[in-house]
């Protein structure tokens, strides 16, 4: 692979070949990430790419669209047999565009949605004042429980019947337990509210039947194909019949213009894989990894945020150990261990500094790591958690870290 580029730039080769060795040498622990499949970087990689096409399978505005409308069919069937949807629009380029999508074609500028706080677990696009969610609509806020960290329904309910929005959203980024989207449905029913579900970090365990599914019960629903699908860079949306005409319109030509066709015959590939017996084997572990590491960090004295996880992340308060997001991030990274610092519900620093770190178990569960691999990397993280400022113990610990990771080969030598 890449033997063309070699030749006619050498500069970007090596830097693309040192990003594989970080890969193969780390150990991946951000939430938001996985391994792919090598079927999909050959298809996005393939000559897809040359191909501009803009519209819908028997609606093009461009020429030379029969294998095109061939794929994006196939990729939209398998998207609504996978996740027993009635409509799929799979063109968006990614979770946030395909957020934007559904806002367009359901509400006006300046109607009012209801979403989760982006410091209690929420995402931008879900209201955030620095987001062009909170910017181009009326934006309020629900959080968790003080005392349990768990979505505050009774919160949802009560801001509902005051604010009347448009949109009541739900889904996360940083939040480690299942969601009541039937309760949720509810509410957004009794104040005529739409429905959105943003399933972007858990649709490949909703896929794999590990967490509940919320098409049955939103008017809409988004993910993205990377994170726990690992697969394609991209997004898709999932409807009701009775709006995907406005879904549709609000893509096309709403919020983008072309879609990448690469793109989009590597998502037809996704929704296959997962499908498969593998890959829901895969996305079980996933899981029960989760579990073991909170599990074991929780044993090694940091505190749990909810005091576990249903899910494939982990939220880790670091104040037991008086150290914040950004010093265990920055002293984890150093020694090979990628987490991302974030902020925990009411958290009193900054968020670029935090209380918190999200610790995600996907990427490692792809590449082979099971239980005792958890209950060593906690151990890992604990050791790196109470040595911050000891270089000979920090080297060590990197020099065990890649022994570990090499335990499990990336792509195994196919690169």
């Amino acid at each position: 692979m890449l033997k063309n580029l070699k030749k006619s730039d050498i500069e970007l080769y090596n830097m693309i070949n040192e990003e594989l060795d970080r890969q193969r040498n780390g150990i991946e622990m951000i939430a938001s990430e996985s391994f792919v499949p090598l079927e999909i970087m050959e298809i996005q990689g393939s000559i897809l790419t040359n191909k501009t096409m803009e519209g819908f399978p028997g609606k093009r505005y461009h020429a030379g669209h029969q294998v095109i409308d061939k794929i994006e069919t196939l990729a939209i069937e398998r998207a609504k047999k996978l996740f027993g949807a009635e409509h799929a629009n799979i063109q968006p380029h990614s979770g946030s565009q395909a957020n934007q999508g559904v806002y367009s074609a359901l509400i006006k500028p300046g109607d009012t949605i209801l979403g989760m706080k982006l410091d209690h677990g929420g995402h931008l696009t879900h209201g955030s004042p620095v987001n062009f969610s909170g910017k181009v609509y009326n934006s309020i806020s629900y959080g968790v429980n003080a005392k349990t960290e768990r979505i505050d329904y009774e919160e949802i309910e009560k801001l509902a019947k005051k604010h009347k929005p448009k949109i009541i959203v739900a889904g996360a980024s940083s939040y480690p337990r299942f969601i009541d989207y039937e309760k949720i449905s509810i509410i957004a029913k009794n104040v005529e509210a739409y429905f959105l579900v943003d399933m972007a970090h858990v649709a490949g365990l909703v896929a794999a039947g590990i967490h509940p599914s919320p098409v049955p019960y939103a008017d809409a629903v988004t993910g993205t194909t990377t994170k726990t699908l690992a697969g394609a860079r991209g997004g898709f949306i999932l409807c009701k019949n009775e709006i995907a005409k406005k879904i549709n319109s609000a893509v096309f030509p709403g919020v983008q213009g072309s879609m990448h066709l690469h793109i989009m015959g590597a998502k037809a590939y996704t929704f296959k894989k997962a499908m498969t017996e593998e890959y829901k084997s895969t996305m079980k572990q996933v899981a029960i990894n989760a579990k073991t590491l909170a599990k074991e960090l929780d044993n090694l004295g940091f505190r749990i945020v909810t005091g576990g996880t249903d899910n494939h992340i982990v939220m880790v308060d670091l104040r037991p150990k008086k150290i914040t997001g950004k010093i265990l991030d920055e002293a984890l990274e150093s020694v090979g261990i990628t987490v991302n610092k974030n902020m925990i519900p009411n958290d009193p620093e900054s968020p670029m500094v935090t209380s918190g770190v999200r610790i995600g178990t996907t990427a490692m569960t792809i590449k082979g790591a099971k239980r005792k691999e958890m209950i060593e990397i906690a151990t890992l993280i604990n050791r790196v958690a109470e040595n911050i400022e000891n270089v000979k113990v920090l080297e060590n610990i990197k020099g065990e870290v890649k022994i570990l990771a090499n335990r499990f080969p990336l792509y195994k030598g196919e690169l």
